[in-house]
């Protein structure tokens, strides 16, 4: 079993936009194999207030692969866009999402555009996984009309309400209490859907988080909280800002769960798991542990408050497309030739 053939560039020009067009070959189909394969995941699950979802995940090989395209294209337009930032075709804020991949890849597969997605200003995967095209991606980021929000959101403020993505917030934490608007409005509708709100370890102080979380178990509305942990609230590192980093604790009375955000197989696995939970008991906590390989925003190089060393040392160990990378070939279901003209892309 194999990838159909993909054309692989000569090589990497020095043309910032040509990131932008070598991603879409990844577009090509890659497989139709739907034969079940059994995966365990790389990390056991902790949970708080719950039993903790089994480790053995369900997928196919076309998921698997899937999952390694659409990862290498959010790395590279991630890439791009960092190229764009640089050469000052993309102005304000900008807040890249390379490293984290496997979060979104992951709860997109266990879910459906049904459900709702809301989010902080590190978007521009979580738009991509909702269905976004890189022309809405790249257009936004520009200010052209044809970005996802016209052109007049920019990079924080992506949106794409006809699959259930609600931006894109600038404001830190301020999502949180509008995810849970959301899955008020699902319950009062009886909708049989959910909102996942995600938050990053540096908003998990918010006070309003716990306002919201408080309502939410009140009216036992089908909210899930995703904190995204990459372990650094801009330059914070998550010990020097909270006594107790063991997020999915943090409900109290709301059940959390621990999950490997470097592993897509995990998130999928824990995002179908709090989907039927919140739907039977109301809200539950998510903590991704991750990493962010670029700085806090372009602003920040992300190299003054942790060593080279650690942020290679992730790259080494626990990057999800190398993980996805040696599943497809554990399992022969494609060749490294065969993978490599993606995961050239990923450089």
């Amino acid at each position: 079993m194999a990838l159909s053939k993909l054309s692989s560039p000569s090589s990497l020009s020095t043309n910032i936009l040509k990131p932008l067009t070598n991603s879409f070959l990844l577009h090509r189909p890659i497989s139709t194999d739907t034969t079940p394969l059994t995966i365990e995941t790389s990390v056991p699950f902790t949970s708080h207030q719950c039993e903790a979802p089994s480790r053995s995940v369900e997928t196919t090989p076309k998921e698997l692969l899937s999952f390694f395209r659409q990862m290498a294209t959010m790395r590279r337009m991630e890439i791009a866009a960092d190229s764009l930032y640089k050469a000052k075709l993309v102005r304000g804020f900008c807040h890249l999402y390379d490293g984290q991949e496997a979060v979104a890849i992951g709860m997109e597969a266990g879910i459906t555009k049904k459900d709702s997605i809301i989010t902080a200003y590190r978007d521009h995967c979580t738009f991509l996984g909702r269905g976004g095209t890189l022309l809405e991606v790249f257009s936004e980021l520009m200010g052209r009309k044809d970005g996802c929000s016209h052109g007049k959101g920019g990079s924080m403020h992506f949106y794409k309400k006809d699959s259930g993505f609600y931006g894109g917030h600038g404001i830190v934490g301020a999502q949180i209490p509008l995810g849970c608007g959301l899955a008020f409005a699902q319950k009062y509708s009886k909708d049989e859907t959910v909102t996942f709100a995600l938050y990053g370890d540096g908003a998990a102080n918010q006070g309003q988080l716990f306002e919201a979380l408080n309502i939410a178990a009140l009216w036992d509305l089908p909210a899930i909280l995703v904190c995204e942990n990459n372990h650094y609230g801009m330059g914070t590192a998550e010990w020097r800002a909270a006594k107790s980093p063991s997020y999915y604790k943090r409900g109290d009375y709301v059940p959390g769960l621990k999950v490997d955000g470097m592993d897509a197989l995990a998130v999928k696995q824990a995002c179908k798991f709090a989907k039927e939970h919140a739907l039977k008991n109301g809200p539950m906590i998510l903590e991704m542990d991750t990493y962010r390989y670029h700085g806090h925003s372009m602003s920040d190089p992300g190299s003054t408050y942790r060593t080279r060393d650690e942020i290679s040392g992730v790259r080494q160990e626990r990057d999800p497309i190398e993980r996805i990378r040696k599943l497809i070939l554990a399992h022969d279901l494609a060749t490294e030739k065969e993978l490599k003209s993606v995961s050239d892309l990923c450089l």
